[in-house]
C-alpha cells in the first residue's frame, strides 16, 4: 500500500445543517496529489472527518471508511470524541457515502490508524478550542479561564456553562485555528482512547438485524445471478437464452461477450481479460433470487475456455521443480558470496524446499451488490474495501462520469482482501444499465465465491543456508518460484516479494532471486499480503537452522536479530527495526515459559514477523497423538503497534482473530487448479476453524513503545502458522515444509 503523507496545511470549515445543526469538516490542501496515486479521483480539497452538533445536544461523527470487522467505525470517531471532550455515550456514528471531499475511503493494508491518528486528534482538539473561544466571546471572559468536560464549556468562577450545541452556531462566523498549532491532550488525560468500547452495531449483529450489504434491498428490486466460465477468462460462445427466459419469474437474460467491457478497465488480467471489467458471462434477472438461481441451473452455455484451461496446480508444481535447477530470472538482493560461505571450513549446510498453495478468502458474506441506473445516473450499494476504485472502474467501463455514480458504503461481512477487487460491483452496475429504472441486486452463491476468487497466490521456495561452528547464520540462498502475468514480465497480483525480507540484511552472504510462471488464474491480496505465506517458509527454515546449529530456537533468533544489519538495498527497504522485534520475542518467550519441560508428544514453537508496520512474536503449545491429531493447547501473541491502542477490546479481538484465521490457512485451506478451474467450492472442502478447535486461551499482550500507532488488521496472522508447525516439529520431529497440514495426514483433534 502507498503511504499517504498529508503534511500540507490543514484547516476547518463549518456550515449550518438543515434542522439547526452545525457541521464541522477538516480539510487538507493538496490532497489531489495523494488521490492521483490510485486512491480515487483527484479532488481540490478533502475532508477526512465530520462532526455534527445537533440541537438536542448530541454529537454525530461521520465514519468515512468501510467497516469490514476491524473496528474502524468505532476507532476513528473515538479519537475525535476524546480530543473534543465529549462523553462517548453522547456520540452517534453515521456511515458516510463515498464522497471525494472525504479523502481516501478504504479498508486496506492496516492503514486506517497510522493515516488518521494525527488528523483525527487535530480536528477534535481544534473544534474544542473554537468552542472555548466562542464561549469566551459570549461571556466576555478570558479563554484561559474556561474548561471543558462532557460536551460542555465551563467557567468556574461565574459558575456558567454551555453545551456545545448551544455554542456551535457561532463557529460558522469564526476563523478556524491552524491545526499544526492546536495543543493535543496528554495521553494520561484520555477518557475514551484506550478504553474498551463495544462495536457500534454489535447489538444489531447479535440480534441478526439486516445491517450487512447482503440484507439490503429497496422497493422494486429484481434479483440477479451471473454465470461465468469456470475457467478464468473464458468467453460465451452460445447459451440457451430463450429457454431460460421462459422460466418462472425470469425477467431478463443478458449475455455479456463484449471485449470493450473488460479491456477498458485497468487492473489484473487473466486469460486475456481484464478482471476489473465485466467478464464474459450470462446474467439472469428474476423476481426473486431463488428464481434467478433456479433458472441459472438450467443454463447450457458453450464456452471458449481460452489458454488458462491448460493450467493446473500439478503442472505448476512440476514446472517449479524444473525451474529451481536454473538461475533465477530476477535478482532481488545479493550480499557477499554465498558459494564461498557454503564451502567454508566447518560450515553446516542445510537445504529444503517449501511450498504453499492458492487459498480462497472465504468470507462468510458472499460477494453482492445492488445498483440502480436511472436518467443517466447510477446508484450502487456495495460492501467494497475500495469503493472509490469501483466507482472509477464503473465510470470507465460504462462511459459515465464518476460524479454521476453514487456509492453507498455498506457494512461488510468479511473481506480479508477479497473486496479490494470490485468485480461484483461491476456486474451489478452493468446489469443495472441494461434494465434502466429498476434496482438490480446481484448475489453470488458460496460456490461462485470460492470458484471465482482472487486467490492468495501459491509459491515455491528452494532454500539453502549455512551455519558456522559457532552456530552463526553465515549464508542464505533462496530461489523463489512465483507467478506472473500470462504475457509480459509483470508479477501476478500479490505474488511478488521484497528482496530484504528478514533475514535479508542480517546475513552477510545472501542471495535471493525469483522466477515467474505465467498464470491465468486470478490472484489478489489476502489478509497480511505476502507475509501470510512467506512467514511460514522463512520462520520454519530459520527453525531448521537453529536445530542444525544446536541452538535454542528463541536464542538463535535473538542472536540473528543482534547481528549488525547491512545497509538497505535500493529496492525494498521496509524500515524493519531489530530492537523492536527483539523486545517482542523476549516478551513472548517470558510469557509462554519458553524452555520448560513438556510431556512426550507436546512441544512449543516460536515465530515472529514484521508485517504492515506491526512487530509480532508468537508461541504455540501443541500436542500430536499417535493418529496425528493436533491440539493447540494455548498460544501467546505479543505485538508492538506503537504508543497507543485506541480500543483495546477490538485490538484483542483482531489479534485473536488473526491467529485463528492462520490456523484455518494452516490445516485444510487449499484451492486446487485443474484444467484452469478451481476444484474446491464450499466450506466442506475449505474448512475454517470450528469453535471447538480454537485454543481455549489465546494470550494477547501489547508492548507500548514510543512509536506512532499502527494498524492491527494484518500483523498477528503470519507468525502463527510457523509457530504451530515449529511446535509440531518439537513434539514429533516431523518438519512440515508444505501446506496445508491435512496433506500430511494431520487433522484437528
Amino acid at each position: 500500500m502507498t503511504t499517504m503523507n498529508l503534511s500540507r496545511r490543514a484547516f476547518l470549515r463549518t456550515s449550518v445543517m438543515a434542522g439547526g445543526g452545525v457541521m464541522v469538516a477538516l480539510h487538507f490542501e493538496g490532497v489531489a496529489d495523494v488521490l492521483a496515486q490510485g486512491f480515487g479521483a483527484p479532488a481540490a480539497i478533502s475532508a477526512v472527518a465530520f462532526i455534527k452538533f445537533m440541537p438536542n445536544g448530541g454529537v454525530t461523527i461521520l465514519a468515512k471508511n468501510p467497516e469490514t470487522g476491524q473496528g474502524m467505525r468505532n476507532a476513528l470517531p473515538m479519537i475525535i470524541a476524546d480530543e473534543l471532550d465529549v462523553d462517548w455515550k453522547s456520540v452517534t456514528i453515521e456511515q458516510a457515502i463515498l464522497d471525494p471531499k472525504l479523502g481516501p475511503q478504504m479498508s486496506a493494508g492496516s492503514t486506517a490508524t497510522p493515516t488518521n491518528w494525527n488528523p483525527m486528534r487535530q480536528v477534535g482538539a481544534a473544534v474544542r478550542q473554537m468552542l472555548i473561544t466562542a464561549a469566551a466571546q459570549q461571556w466576555s471572559v478570558p479563554a484561559s479561564e474556561l474548561t471543558t468536560a462532557s460536551g460542555r464549556v465551563m467557567h468556574a468562577s461565574s459558575k456558567r456553562s454551555a453545551a456545545y450545541g448551544e455554542l456551535a452556531p457561532k463557529l460558522t462566523t469564526m476563523t478556524p485555528p491552524d491545526l499544526a498549532s492546536v495543543p493535543l491532550k496528554d495521553p494520561k488525560d484520555y477518557k475514551i482512547i484506550g478504553t474498551n468500547q463495544k462495536g457500534w452495531d454489535v447489538k444489531d449483529v447479535v440480534r441478526g438485524n439486516p445491517i450487512f450489504s447482503i440484507d439490503h434491498v429497496i422497493p422494486g428490486t429484481l434479483f440477479a445471478v451471473y454465470e461465468k466460465c469456470p475457467v478464468y477468462g473464458g468467453r460465451v460462445k452460445s447459451a440457451n437464452v430463450d429457454e431460460i427466459k421462459a422460466m418462472p419469474g425470469v425477467k431478463h437474460v443478458i449475455v455479456v461477450d463484449d471485449p470493450k467491457l473488460w479491456t477498458v478497465a485497468q487492473g489484473p488480467s487473466a486469460g486475456g481479460q481484464d478482471l476489473t471489467g465485466v467478464l464474459g458471462g450470462v446474467g439472469v434477472i428474476a423476481d426473486s433470487w431463488w428464481q434467478a438461481e433456479s433458472a441459472r441451473r438450467k443454463l447450457k452455455v458453450v464456452w471458449d475456455e481460452g489458454p488458462t484451461a491448460s493450467q493446473s496446480s500439478e503442472g505448476f508444481a512440476k514446472r517449479a521443480l524444473e525451474l529451481s535447477t536454473q538461475k533465477p530470472e530476477t535478482n532481488l538482493r545479493t550480499d557477499g558470496n554465498v558459494d564461498q560461505a557454503f564451502a567454508a571450513p566447518g560450515a553446516k549446510v542445510v537445504e529444503a524446499a517449501y511450498s504453499y498453495p492458492f487459498i480462497p478468502h472465504a468470507p462468510l458474506e458472499p460477494m453482492n451488490a445492488m445498483a440502480h441506473f436511472n436518467n443517466g445516473k447510477l446508484e450502487v450499494w456495495v460492501p467494497s474495501q475500495l469503493p472509490a476504485q469501483g466507482q472509477g472502474q464503473a465510470a470507465r467501463v460504462l462511459g459515465l462520469q464518476a460524479s454521476d455514480i453514487t456509492v453507498h458504503i455498506m457494512k461488510v461481512g468479511g473481506g480479508f482482501g477479497r473486496r479490494l477487487i470490485n468485480d461484483y460491483f461491476m456486474e451489478a452496475a452493468y446489469l443495472a444499465t441494461q434494465v434502466p429504472g429498476t434496482p438490480i441486486k446481484v448475489l453470488w452463491t458460496r460456490e461462485d465465491d470460492m470458484r471465482h476468487d482472487f486467490y492468495r497466490p501459491g509459491g515455491f521456495h528452494f532454500l539453502k543456508a549455512a551455519v558456522d561452528g559457532g552456530g552463526r547464520l553465515t549464508a542464505w540462498k533462496n530461489h523463489f518460484i512465483t507467478y506472473g502475468a500470462m504475457t509480459g514480465n509483470a508479477y501476478a497480483n500479490s505474488a511478488s516479494i521484497q528482496g530484504d525480507q528478514f533475514p535479508g540484511r542480517f546475513v552477510p552472504n545472501f542471495d535471493f532471486g525469483d522466477t515467474k510462471m505465467p498464470l491465468g488464474v486470478p490472484t489478489g491480496a489476502m489478509r497480511a499480503p505476502g507475509s501470510n505465506a512467506f512467514s511460514f517458509v522463512f520462520q520454519s527454515f530459520i527453525d531448521e537452522l537453529a536445530y542444525a546449529a544446536g541452538k535454542d530456537p528463541v536464542q538463535f533468533r535473538l542472536d540473528l536479530l543482534a547481528q549488525t544489519p547491512l545497509a538497505p538495498a535500493q529496492r525494498g527497504a521496509d524500515g524493519f527495526d531489530a530492537a523492536r522485534m527483539t523486545a517482542v520475542v523476549k516478551q513472548v518467550a517470558q510469557r509462554s515459559g519458553w524452555g520448560r519441560k513438556l510431556p512426550a508428544g507436546r512441544g512449543l514453537g516460536v515465530a515472529f514477523q514484521y508485517s504492515h508496520r506491526g512487530y509480532f512474536a508468537e508461541v504455540a503449545e501443541v500436542s500430536v497423538d499417535s493418529q496425528k491429531r493436533v491440539t493447540v493447547h494455548k498460544t501467546w501473541v505479543v505485538g508492538d503497534i506503537g504508543s497507543q491502542i485506541i480500543n483495546p477490546l477490538h485490538a484483542e479481538n483482531l489479534a485473536q482473530g488473526g491467529a485463528i484465521e492462520a490456523m484455518s490457512h494452516l490445516m485444510g485451506m487449499e484451492t486446487t487448479i485443474k484444467a484452469g478451474r478451481a476444484v474446491e467450492s464450499n466450506y466442506n472442502v475449505q474448512p475454517i476453524m470450528r469453535l471447538t478447535q480454537v485454543p481455549p486461551e489465546i494470550d494477547i499482550f501489547f508492548l507500548k513503545t514510543n512509536n506512532p500507532p499502527t494498524g492491527l488488521g494484518e500483523p498477528s496472522l503470519p507468525p502463527m502458522i510457523p509457530a504451530i508447525t515449529n511446535a509440531i516439529y518439537a513434539a514429533t520431529k516431523d518438519r512440515i515444509r508444505s501446506l496445508p497440514l491435512d496433506n500430511h495426514g494431520y487433522k484437528w483433534a
